[in-house]
């Protein structure tokens, strides 16, 4: 009887230890699994309602909520706006902030089906057409050239500010002109027309003799801001949308406080994109942040929203951005809360506020 007793505590102890040792193993092998596997990247570009993400990284933000969820985000800066789309859509960043307009007529229209993950705001006079010299009014811009950046949201402002006086594109000769050269451009004696956005307008505004003769005001909620995940990689990796969107979101609540918090940040952001404080502030005066996930997802299930995107999609078929073979503005379908505008079969633009309707209702 005794002898059976040892014999059963001895397989017993067996047991426990070979289990110890699976287990061991098993966390080895996640550990290892979660170690060799690869970062996410994202990037952005210097703008006022782009600049929280350079703050995330800054305070270690980002690193916190892709902690939370287990896994790893890069986020990366580059300098050039238009760069930093191609590279995304050429699969070197797994996301990038960009405009409505950029997302459908680069990553969109090359095929790359693109999620607006979050809607941040819209430029609500961050982006301008400016003229130097006695030219005061924007009819005066009739036959003058136009720096901008070609086919960007600044050359669809331009459109819409020339429809505003009854004035087409061929009553002015555009300049294709990178983001990265516009001030120093704008600085020259040839030059006499802009088109550009915050914090270039700032910039180009201290020059003398500079007059604004149509800002994003005058189209509000037309051009927009968007945060753009890869859709198959945020399928995949629904973490990911959980880590970007709660980060996005702490960083928001400290961008909006009036307390010292808010200022600290607002300040940081403001010496990252070249400016004090009141610069930083006066850019956010023209633009209107969703501060909140609340406005963000009312503004995203609006019925403007596709109304828009079906203007955005007009322009841009009429510039050729839809991808050859573009029979009409509708070739790619553009997805929203409301539904579909453009071709269902071929949807590449996905408006999707789930991940902002979790932060509403804390599930992050």
């Amino acid at each position: 009887m005794l002898n059976a007793v040892v014999v059963n505590l001895f397989k017993k102890s067996l047991a426990n230890r070979l289990f110890i040792k699976l287990l061991l193993t098993l966390s080895l092998s996640l550990s290892a699994a979660f170690a060799s596997a690869e970062p996410f990247k994202v990037c952005w570009s210097i703008y006022v309602g782009w600049m929280p993400w350079g703050y995330s990284l800054e305070q270690k933000i980002i690193d916190k909520w892709a902690k939370k969820y287990g896994i790893e985000i890069k986020v990366v800066q580059i300098n050039d706006y238009v760069e930093s789309i191609n590279q995304y859509t050429a699969g070197q960043f797994d996301a990038c902030a960009m405009t409505n307009m950029d997302a459908l007529t680069i990553p969109a229209a090359g095929g790359v089906d693109s999620t607006a993950l979050i809607v941040g705001d819209f430029s609500n006079g961050n982006d301008a057409v400016i003229l130097k010299g006695d030219n005061k009014s924007l009819k005066d811009i009739r036959g003058q050239n136009v720096n901008l950046v070609e086919l960007s949201v600044s050359h669809y402002l331009l459109a819409r500010a020339l429809e505003s006086v009854k004035l087409k594109e061929t009553d002015v000769k555009v300049v294709n002109t990178s983001d990265a050269d516009m001030v120093a451009v704008y600085g020259t004696k040839g030059v006499t027309a802009v088109t550009t956005w915050n914090p270039l307008v700032g910039e180009i505004m201290k020059q003398p003799h500079s007059s604004k003769v149509f800002d994003s005001s005058q189209i509000p909620g037309e051009i927009m801001d968007l945060f753009v995940v890869n859709t198959a990689t945020l399928k995949k990796n629904p973490a990911l949308g959980k880590a970007l969107v709660g980060a996005w979101y702490e960083i928001m609540g400290l961008m909006s406080s009036k307390e010292k918090a808010g200022i600290v940040a607002r300040t940081a952001m403001a010496t990252a994109s070249s400016t004090d404080l009141a610069g930083f502030e006066s850019q956010l005066a023209t633009t209107k942040m969703f501060y909140t996930p609340v406005s963000a997802v009312d503004f995203t299930k609006s019925d403007a929203l596709l109304a828009t995107m079906k203007k955005v999609a007009e322009f841009s078929f009429a510039h050729g951005l839809l991808g050859e073979g573009a029979a009409n503005a509708s070739r790619v379908g553009i997805e929203g809360p409301k539904g579909v505008y453009g071709d269902p079969k071929n949807v590449k633009l996905h408006f999707d506020p789930t991940y902002m309707q979790m932060a509403v209702d804390n599930k992050l």
